[in-house]
């Protein structure tokens, strides 16, 4: 069952190191989420799923290694510990860039309260899909929590990555509002072909939060909300 869960925005910008100078304008999310993963360690779980979109979707073991040389910075991590031997249910591939972030989160978090599984997303899978994962993941272990990675739209400047949208700001006030106040039926309500269009990559990793959360009545608290570089980065709370 979920008992927590934390939501953090995915940009590899996150990692001081990829970020370099523009570092600092990130300093509160990074704050936020280091609040966000607090939430999750007292939680207490038996499990920590970390779910991310990428291109397609699969499970990584804990150990799994991530990189960010495709950013231009020689610098790894793994997600959580090696514990040694791995499941063979995993792709063994190297984590997709938001499981990554998620990783290097939990490193500077120094997590250790439970084992780790990673879950990646299809960027396209379609709500019903990802609400039928997400209950599966929710009902992985006895106590369930869940680092679900991110973005809101890239559409809120004429300097974003998908250009202007006046649609974006909408979109993007709406999503912060369900996910801070842990509105399930919003987040399954996302409109996946808006989404699509406004390239939020966070769409479908939420919905998989919603399908776990659906029987577990969390409160939720929004941690940080900006749009720094023109796309919609929030950070959440549920417990």
């Amino acid at each position: 069952m979920l008992v927590a869960a934390a939501v953090c925005p995915a940009p590899p910008l996150l990692v001081p190191a990829v970020a370099a100078g523009a570092a600092e304008e990130l300093r509160d999310a990074r704050t936020a989420c280091s609040d966000a993963l607090a939430v999750l360690a007292a939680s207490r779980p038996d499990l920590l799923v970390v779910v991310g979109a990428a291109a397609r979707g699969g499970g990584y073991d804990q150990g799994t290694r991530g990189s960010f040389a495709a950013f231009g910075v020689d610098l790894t991590v793994t997600l959580g510990n090696d514990p040694g031997e791995p499941s063979g249910e995993a792709t063994g591939d190297e984590l997709p860039a938001s499981l990554a972030v998620g990783a290097w989160l939990l490193r500077q978090a120094g997590w250790e309260s439970a084992p780790i599984a990673g879950v990646a997303v299809a960027e396209g899978l379609d709500p019903d899909a990802c609400g039928t994962l997400g209950a599966d993941l929710g009902d992985s272990a006895d106590r369930v929590a869940m680092l679900v990675l991110g973005d809101g739209s890239a559409c809120r400047t004429l300097k974003a990555p998908g250009y202007l949208d006046d649609r974006a700001a909408a979109f993007d006030d709406a999503a912060a509002r369900a996910l801070g106040s842990a509105d399930v039926p919003a987040l399954e309500a996302i409109d996946a072909g808006l989404a699509q269009e406004l390239k939020a990559a966070g769409r479908a990793p939420w919905q998989v939060l919603a399908g776990a959360a659906r029987s577990a009545r969390l409160d939720g608290r929004l941690l940080y909300e900006d749009a720094p570089y023109g796309v919609g980065y929030f950070v959440a709370a549920w417990s």
